[in-house]
């Protein structure tokens, strides 16, 4: 049986925080603001992977009202996520991801962004598919006051 789900997220761009993006920091005047350190990309993709296997959202497993969950890396969250989907038999399949942020830019930090998260994942780095975007300087990702994501994800049981 296979499965596909859909996953959002965004987050403010604030200065003081770090931005973390498909599990690598990248350098920038200015973090995303959030519980735990707020990687839009992979909290989409988690989304995605649990509403496939309809399992709800990170944040009903991961709530942002608990202090386990402050400041938690994201990478954390996509192994816990991949793990929930291997109790009912599911494994991941395909993601198909895109970014939306004006500055910076995301391409070039793709291909780590693919490895790092296949790491995680435990599959190759082929299965992770990311784009990257900007909303031609229009709404709140034009005036670089935050940064979204969408995220698809495929499954299938063992």
């Amino acid at each position: 049986m296979i499965r596909v789900g859909m996953g959002y997220d965004v987050h403010q761009l604030v200065p003081d925080r770090d931005l973390w993006m498909g599990g690598i920091k990248i350098e920038h005047e200015l973090g995303l603001l959030g519980h735990s350190d707020a990687d839009v990309l992979l909290h989409a993709v988690c989304d995605a992977i649990l509403g496939a296997a309809n399992m709800r959202d990170i944040g009903f497993h991961f709530p942002d009202t608990s202090a386990e969950t402050e400041g938690m890396d994201s990478k954390v969250i996509l192994r816990k996520t991949i793990e929930l989907i291997a109790t009912k038999g599911y494994r991941l399949v395909n993601i198909d991801a895109t970014i939306c942020a004006e500055r910076p830019k995301m391409n070039p930090h793709i291909p780590r962004m693919q490895q790092v998260m296949a790491q995680v994942i435990g599959c190759d780095a082929d299965a992770i598919s990311i784009k990257a975007t900007t909303t031609e300087k229009l709404g709140f990702t034009g005036r670089q006051e935050g940064i979204s994501a969408y995220a698809v994800a495929l499954i299938e049981k063992d």
